[in-house]
């Protein structure tokens, strides 16, 4: 009991050490038990995916192959050891022939997907870059038709990674939302999702999933990471800065756009087998014998093209992937325009929102809803056009949608929910 009555007093006589002391002990228990919990979570997952992988291959099935795309330098160079950690097992035991190409250096996924042979399943692993790399090589194949039915995953590695929050649910930790992201992929459950074309004047055009920005709360977020000495008033003060340089900011353009399209109904494939032989033959002496009918031109309606002239703070085209309504009757993108008059502490204290939500559309601004627009710039424009949140050099650009062009894997329960809200 004495001994016990000394070891208290000696912490009460040393109580800064004892305080110290106390919050390293706290901090490296819950940092342990996190790491146990992720263990967890990794051994559950594993169990999970051997199911897939003991399933029985009939003799006439092929094993299906996977083609994984990853980032090493995403997440501050983060991503190679997270994807070995938590995705890499779980693609394995699930029988999977699954092959990894690591990028070494930007837009080298683009040239990869042109050398691509046939695979079965397309992974990402990475961020928006990655994303918007990839989608981009496929869709500039010349087969980029047959290829763009093939199912994509996306597995979350990046510092933003926006589609993710369309695919699956939010997650406590960052090994939940890899490791949930990853067993979609092999559930098999796939959603439909718009591509935006974007192609300038020269070079080949750039596919995107989420968007596109230019405007002054753009090039103000791209320079945040400058100020990191300032810890959380960095961010505003880039924008503050950024008022400096002159104000009120215009971004002056002219705008063509054509309105929405329906939707056709998605008519489920059906493979018909072949006819028989007597009926082909009949077929084809009807045709042989019957008189050739001159084919009546059809007129063309002149497309109904609007245009103004717009003068913004900000200017953005997103698609609807974010809030996906799988039940829509109509195919559009969102444009929206957002006026130059605001003061500037309106803007400092938006700049934050934006930072949260680069989309975010703020009351009484345009918004315009369209299936292809022409941008047009001034010569002397400066600054930087952000798609997926990938910089590129301002220039007038032409827009086009691309409605239900990929499938991407997703969670679903995820699923559940839109078929439910859309209901």
């Amino acid at each position: 009991m004495a001994k016990v009555i000394k070891m208290f007093q000696t912490l009460r006589n040393n109580w800064k050490k004892t305080t110290v002391g106390i919050g390293l002990l706290t901090w490296g228990g819950n940092w342990l038990y996190g790491k146990h919990c992720d263990n967890l979570l990794r051994r559950a997952a594993c169990q999970e995916a051997q199911v897939f992988g003991d399933e029985i291959i009939l003799p006439h099935e092929q094993i299906k192959k996977a083609t994984v795309f990853l980032n090493p330098a995403a997440c501050k160079g983060k991503a190679r050891s997270l994807f070995e950690k938590n995705a890499a097992p779980i693609l394995h035991l699930s029988g999977l022939d699954v092959t990894v190409v690591k990028t070494d250096y930007e837009g080298q996924a683009k040239k990869l997907l042109e050398l691509m042979e046939n695979t079965d399943i397309i992974i990402i692993a990475g961020g928006d870059g990655t994303v918007q790399e990839v989608i981009t090589g496929l869709l500039r194949r010349a087969d980029e038709a047959a290829f763009s039915k093939i199912p994509i995953g996306f597995i979350p590695l990046g510092k933003s990674s926006t589609l993710s929050h369309t695919l699956y649910p939010e997650s406590v930790s960052q090994v939940q939302h890899i490791i949930d992201a990853t067993l979609s992929i092999l559930k098999g459950e796939t959603i439909p999702v718009d591509v935006l074309q974007i192609k300038g004047d020269k070079d080949q055009p750039v596919f995107a999933v989420t968007g596109l920005r230019w405007g002054a709360y753009r090039d103000a977020g791209a320079k945040v990471s400058k100020y990191w000495y300032l810890g959380p008033l960095k961010t505003k003060a880039a924008h503050f800065f950024n008022t400096l340089k002159g104000w009120p900011q215009k971004h002056p353009a002219s705008l063509a756009y054509l309105g929405p399209t329906p939707r056709p109904p998605e008519e489920p494939e059906q493979k018909t087998g072949r006819p028989p032989l007597y009926i082909r033959l009949y077929k084809r002496l009807a045709q042989y014998w019957a008189p050739t009918v001159k084919e009546i031109p059809k007129e063309v309606t002149p497309e109904a093209w609007e245009d103004t002239q717009l003068s913004a703070i900000e200017f953005s085209i997103t698609t609807q992937n974010r809030c996906l309504d799988l039940k829509r009757t109509e195919d559009f993108m969102n444009i929206c325009i957002e006026p130059d008059t605001i003061s500037k502490g309106e803007y400092i204290k938006r700049g934050s929102q934006k930072m949260l939500d680069p989309h975010l559309c703020p009351e009484g601004s345009q918004c315009l809803q369209a299936s292809r627009c022409i941008l047009q710039l001034p010569e002397d424009t400066g600054g930087s056009l952000a798609i997926d949140n990938e910089e590129y050099e301002a220039m007038p650009v032409e827009v086009r949608l691309l409605p239900r062009k990929l499938r991407f894997f997703c969670d679903s329960r995820k699923k559940e929910q839109m078929l439910q809200g859309a209901s």
